[in-house]
């Protein structure tokens, strides 16, 4: 008989501090403003003969080597259909219907995505996490869920697998 198990990965390091502005319509967007971000996992898997899933200290890692990606940025979504992005010389060009704004590529991150929600990240981190499925097999990973917190006690959660 399977042994199904759930280890999560909620590690007060699994954070990043970044900018954004949510994206309303093509001519309505938030305040440019900022978030402390905390990202958690629950891995759904298979309990070894060993008495253990996997060894967790590689998805941390991982987790902590995307966060490192964002960490201390300005967050763009190159996928939205209401903002266009430039690229310049030394700089991106955000253009929104009736404004552009500049941003140093030393500041900025574009992700693919369209907007940049709780939901969307909690996506992107799913896609990072899903680069490798053969690992994910090999390591008896049915699926997992992911979630984004904002620091207010919101969050985006994305999910892959069987869950």
């Amino acid at each position: 008989m399977s042994r199904l198990a759930i280890v999560e990965l909620h590690k007060e390091e699994l954070k990043f501090s970044a900018g954004h502005f949510m994206l309303f319509s093509a001519t309505q967007r938030e305040s440019l403003h900022g978030h402390d971000y905390q990202v958690s996992v629950a891995f759904h898997t298979l309990i070894q003969h060993n008495g253990m899933s996997f060894d967790c200290r590689k998805y941390k890692q991982k987790l902590l080597d995307i966060c490192k990606q964002l960490d201390y940025r300005f967050i763009l979504p190159s996928q939205s259909d209401f903002l266009m992005l430039e690229e310049a010389d030394d700089h991106w060009i955000a253009h929104l219907k009736n404004e552009s704004l500049p941003f140093y590529k030393n500041d900025a991150v574009v992700l693919p995505i369209s907007n940049v929600t709780l939901e969307e990240l909690s996506f992107w981190f799913t896609q990072q996490l899903c680069e490798n499925i053969l690992e994910l097999t090999e390591h008896h990973i049915q699926g997992f869920v992911v979630k984004v917190f904002n620091g207010r006690g919101e969050s985006g959660a994305s999910s892959w697998g069987k869950i």
